[in-house]
């Protein structure tokens, strides 16, 4: 069985990370969405939110695709979450080249960790390139449209969220 980690934050998860998951999950027979706790981010979901936000969405992609499809939240090292959760492949998604230079960093760092774990980069599709949750978060919070960026339950949450912070 290949396994394959796809690892963020997602908070939340856009229509970009869709995209990459859609596409690893041809890849694969199980891809587990390590969610980042990270504590650091100060992230505007909590990690029970933003693992359903993804179960929901992925559950409509597990059965399109025929790829079992799971959340896994983690707070070790990435290389250790792969090896936890019985992945070969690491998934990376890129936006552009400032991403590259972190993640092939990255990639030499986890290689050094463990040469067996393979990391695959896939690029986001062209009308998905510039969707960052960061910047998301932002213009929702600045109350503008993010229809175009994240699926309807995820704006509504991020409305609900900001509406009731703000």
């Amino acid at each position: 069985m290949r396994v394959a980690l796809y690892p963020g934050t997602f908070d939340p998860i856009t229509l970009g990370h869709i995209d990459i998951i859609r596409r690893a999950s041809a890849l694969v027979d199980k891809l587990v969405i390590g969610v980042a706790i990270n504590r650091d981010k100060g992230p505007l979901f909590n990690l029970e939110e933003r693992v359903a936000m993804i179960e929901s969405e992925c559950a409509k992609l597990s059965e399109q695709t025929g790829t079992e499809i799971v959340a896994h939240p983690f707070e070790n090292l990435l290389i250790d979450c792969a090896r936890d959760v019985g992945a070969q492949l690491i998934v990376r998604g890129l936006r552009a080249v400032a991403d590259f230079e972190y993640e092939f960093q990255m990639v030499g760092m986890n290689r050094a960790l463990d040469d067996s774990i393979e990391t695959v980069f896939l690029m986001a599709e062209a009308r998905h390139q510039a969707i960052a949750s960061k910047l998301v978060k932002e213009i929702a919070r600045l109350g503008g449209d993010v229809s175009k960026f994240v699926p309807p339950n995820v704006m509504a949450a991020l409305q609900e969220r900001l509406h009731r912070s703000g």
